[in-house]
């Protein structure tokens, strides 16, 4: 009986080590630890595809929080089911164990239930704020402000004139979407 970990977080930018380092404070082995970066709106995860064709009965597999797992109840219930009817554990660090009993059953369904409300209260919120936001602040407007072009960012426009985007990049120790964002905004406003 083997434990394995998995853990997963939604975006490139976000981190994975505060629940590698909650899996590992808890006992398990890192090479035991299964961590990507994929989006919850996805279920093509290889990691978690890897984890699951490793293991076998007796096994458990234990993530920080359930959502982990998957992005609503019926993804869950179809990742969860099959595993936990060959015997595989599920522990949950802020829930306890699910396992394939009459008990473990309903509550992992009134869980995964739960937890998807949570998950769509979230986004209800979200869009109401906007909403105000939209009807009480003027200058209101969805997406990521607009960059301030500083001297450094002015002067790796002006050498890009010149250059290669790459050639720029490197010169100016900025990735060469950043500099093509910013030629966009010098030249378009």
């Amino acid at each position: 009986m083997t434990e394995y970990g998995y853990a997963r977080v939604s975006t490139k930018g976000q981190s994975l080590n505060d629940q590698v380092s909650q899996l590992m404070e808890i006992g398990i082995d890192k090479s035991n630890i299964y961590s990507e970066k994929f989006t919850g709106t996805t279920t093509n995860r290889p990691k978690f595809e890897e984890l699951t064709n490793k293991v076998r009965n007796g096994d458990t597999i234990t993530v920080t929080k359930l959502d982990r797992l998957a992005r609503n109840t019926r993804e869950a219930l179809n990742v969860l089911d099959p595993l936990m009817s060959k015997g595989i554990k599920f522990n949950v660090l802020n829930i306890g164990i699910l396992e394939n009993s009459t008990i473990g059953k309903l509550v992992k369904t009134i869980l995964l239930a739960v937890a998807e409300m949570e998950r769509d209260m979230i986004v209800d919120r979200t869009q109401e704020g906007k909403r105000y936001a939209k009807l009480h602040k003027r200058d209101y407007h969805e997406g990521r402000p607009k960059r301030l072009i500083t001297p450094h960012y002015q002067a790796a426009y002006d050498y890009l004139m010149d250059h290669t985007y790459k050639d720029t990049a490197r010169a100016f120790d900025i990735s060469v979407s950043t500099l093509q964002r910013i030629k966009n905004q010098v030249e378009n406003g």
